[in-house]
């Protein structure tokens, strides 16, 4: 069963959402990565072709990829999937672009998020708000998939030797064309990626008492930020910390939620951190139900008091 990627890629840093969707296609098959890009394309696919497990690397290096608009790339991937049983797409905000139309295209059904790889064509996956798994089996020939990459482990970045082959596809479709990006940028790590997550709810009361407490606890234990939906809507802190079932979904090491009350879709973005932390005032709060430990209390003297101890530790 041959088994294709789209490996996403910032300049020739492959991403780390991509080396878990690798070690999912390994459950299914032969993986064979596909780079996409303008001119940085060829570095990533050399560094693609280093990952372990990846067999082969193809890739399309156009201005018309420069910028990976997701009609563009989706024709690309239309046009080779004659050769794959399975197409596999980060659960990122690039594979949830392009996998629906990559789909639609060759009519069949996307499977969406998953955790885990049963059989060839059985999955499973989290349903309302990740209360309850799913296990989904499809009968269409050709699979289209999204994998949610906190639910697997990363391939090993090195050690692989797959050849690398150069192909072409539709080029501009002329569907969209790139204005600009505004692009956040931040000596923090980034959320997806980060081992510890300081996040802060509706609770903090304003933007700048979420700065004033959180990014300080965060910078000593040089943590990501994040943030829930309600503190975000508030705005007290940008978008692109969100949390949750509509934000990003995160697995880190440690996850320290200060003023969250542990809504559904909050917890839906972050339960499966390997150790919770929860501070708030409401010892009722649904947050203490998944936290493995718990600081109850006035969330503007423990966190100081925290931050504080952490330093001089």
């Amino acid at each position: 069963m041959s088994v294709l990627v789209l490996i996403e890629h910032e300049g020739a840093r492959i991403k780390d959402a991509s080396l878990s969707t690798i070690t999912a296609a390994q459950k299914l098959g032969d993986v064979v990565g596909l780079v996409v890009g303008g001119g940085d394309a060829q570095e990533a696919a050399q560094a693609a072709a280093k990952i372990a497990g990846v067999t082969k690397v193809l890739v399309a290096s156009d201005a018309a990829y420069e910028h990976q608009l997701a009609e563009n790339v989706a024709a690309l991937v239309v046009g080779i999937a004659a050769d794959h049983d399975a197409i596999l797409f980060n659960a990122t905000s690039t594979g949830k672009n392009v996998a629906p139309r990559v789909a639609a295209l060759l009519d069949v059904m996307q499977i969406s998020d998953i955790l885990s790889v049963e059989s060839a064509d059985t999955f499973t996956r989290p349903i309302y708000a990740g209360n309850a798994i799913a296990t989904v089996q499809s009968s269409d020939a050709k699979k289209v998939i999204t994998v949610r990459g906190t639910a697997f482990a990363k391939a090993a970045a090195e050690g692989g030797s797959a050849s690398v082959e150069p192909v072409s596809g539709g080029g501009d479709q002329g569907l969209s064309s790139f204005i600009g990006a505004e692009i956040a940028k931040s000596e923090r790590p980034e959320l997806t990626s980060a081992k510890i997550i300081v996040s802060g709810g509706r609770a903090l009361g304003s933007s700048e008492k979420f700065h004033e407490l959180i990014d300080p606890l965060a910078d000593t234990l040089k943590a990501g930020v994040g943030a829930s939906r309600a503190a975000v809507d508030a705005g007290y802190a940008p978008n692109d910390y969100q949390v949750g079932q509509t934000g990003k979904i995160v697995a880190p090491e440690i996850y320290v939620a200060v003023g969250i009350s542990g809504a559904i879709q909050h917890l839906a973005g972050m339960k499966d951190s390997k150790v919770i932390i929860a501070i708030n005032k409401d010892e009722d709060a649904p947050i203490f139900q998944v936290a493995d430990l718990g600081l109850v209390g006035d969330l503007f003297k423990l966190v100081p008091e925290l931050t504080e101890k952490l330093a001089n530790k």
